[in-house]
């Protein structure tokens, strides 16, 4: 085989985020979770669902992540623990086809959606320990930054067929452009939106290929007798020390809370828009696209404001543009707007929540590209893997504190508004973590 050039290999790497993006884009966020809003029929009951739902795969993750990280940087071989993860990616995205009205069983349907979900993340896990083998110090900002605005265009482009050819609206059956779904898809059925599964997963086994063609692990480890064991002892060792890297403690304690945070706005961002203004599953698209545009052009320009100013000003920047942001959509109601009354059937709430979306997905985008370079500049470089695996342990240990406080706020007030405001507390606290946080982590020290 001939040698693969870095710039193949960063081209590789490029399409993991277009190839696992639609998990996020169609599954979590815009098609899938709004039709799970739809078959409840009741927003606060599919909010609160989603909620325990996502919590559970969160677990896992936490609890998992950081041991198979280690693991990895004893034994080596990251491409072939990608490949297994692929295998729950496409098992659990190709499962929700299940989700069928009139004879839907939502704990099956839930168990397939955290197979998938966790899949997703122990890959993600595994090829973001590549990114600083992609460049220098000077250069991995702009490469990170570059690659999570590819996937972005990848879930537009995702987002864009799932509504033009087969997300049917429940009362006319056609999708947003008068098309009825191809391949004999029966609308009665809702075969159309239940396509997103599948299509998630096809998408995924296609633009993997340039990734597993192009991206290779430095140099192969030989297999070490009880590697197991030495991965959990220097694991053991890692979390005793980590108090003592107080940079990189603060980083991922702050990265915890407002990951939590900004996840939980991508994960009810469409039942909330459905339960909250009435949204059907391709006006909840059509946000999406807009959110997504946002999204990809703002990772671009944080890539490249990471790699003249750093990460550290960029991830500040775009907390306090999300704290603000989940403030204002709390205050979004049908028949009013920030606490202004508008007048029956004004499209002003449709108008202001298109533009809060527009605006989350263009800080979340550059926030969470620049918060993977971050952790590079605080971490051991013989140890990324494993840092990495914290980062999840860091993203996920709490990742089901925002969903379940969204869900048990949310049935105890029986208002999505109200249940979706620990996300303002979450955001605040992230950026108050952050003053101890150091731009080049403790080895500037």
């Amino acid at each position: 085989m001939s040698e693969i050039t870095q710039r193949k290999r960063i081209w590789g790497w490029f399409f993991f985020d277009w190839a696992s993006q639609p998990y996020n884009t169609l599954l979590l966020t815009f098609i899938f979770g709004p039709y799970i809003n739809e078959l409840l029929g009741d927003g606060s009951r599919a909010q609160s669902v989603w909620g325990f739902g996502i919590g559970a795969a969160g677990l896992v993750i936490a609890l998992l992540a950081p041991v198979l990280g280690a693991l990895a940087d004893t034994t080596g071989n990251r491409v072939r623990w990608i490949w297994g993860f692929s295998v729950l990616y496409v098992v659990g995205a190709a499962g929700l086809w299940l989700a069928a009205p009139g004879d839907f069983n939502l704990l099956v349907v839930m168990g397939f959606f955290a197979i998938g979900l966790i899949g997703m993340e122990f890959a993600t896990i595994f090829t973001n320990s590549m990114l600083p083998e992609l460049g220098g110090r000077g250069q991995i900002g702009r490469i990170s930054g570059n690659g999570w605005a590819f996937g972005y265009v990848g879930g537009l482009i995702t987002l864009v067929i799932m509504l033009v050819f087969f997300a049917e609206s429940g009362t006319t059956g056609l999708t947003f452009v008068g098309l009825t779904p191809p391949f004999g898809l029966d609308p009665a059925m809702r075969e159309g939106t239940r396509f997103v599964g599948p299509l998630t997963a096809v998408w995924y086994i296609l633009f993997m290929i340039p990734f597993f063609v192009w991206v290779r692990d430095p140099a192969p480890k030989k297999p070490l007798p009880g590697a197991a064991r030495i991965a959990l002892r220097g694991l053991v060792g890692t979390l005793r020390n980590l108090p003592k890297s107080r940079s990189l403690f603060a980083y991922l304690v702050s990265s915890m809370v407002y990951r939590d945070a900004l996840n939980g706005m991508y994960t009810f961002g469409g039942i909330y828009a459905a339960g909250v203004l009435g949204w059907s599953v391709v006006e909840t698209g059509m946000f999406g696209i807009v959110a997504i545009i946002a999204g990809a052009l703002f990772a671009w320009l944080g890539g490249q404001a990471d790699s003249a100013y750093g990460p550290k000003p960029v991830i500040v920047l775009c907390i306090v543009v999300l704290t603000a942001t989940a403030i204002g959509v709390v205050t979004i109601y049908p028949d009013s707007l920030f606490g202004i009354g508008v007048a029956e059937g004004s499209n002003a709430p449709d108008i202001a929540f298109m533009i809060m979306g527009a605006t989350i997905g263009a800080a979340g985008g550059a926030l969470q590209s620049a918060s993977r370079t971050m952790l590079v500049r605080q971490a051991d470089p013989t140890r990324m893997t494993e840092a990495f695996g914290l980062y999840a342990l860091a993203g996920k240990a709490t990742s089901f504190i925002a969903p379940l406080l969204i869900g048990i706020v949310t049935f105890v007030s029986g208002s999505q508004q109200i249940g979706v405001s620990p996300l303002i507390v979450l955001f605040a606290l992230g950026l108050i973590l952050l003053v101890w946080v150091k731009s080049d982590g403790d080895r500037a020290v």
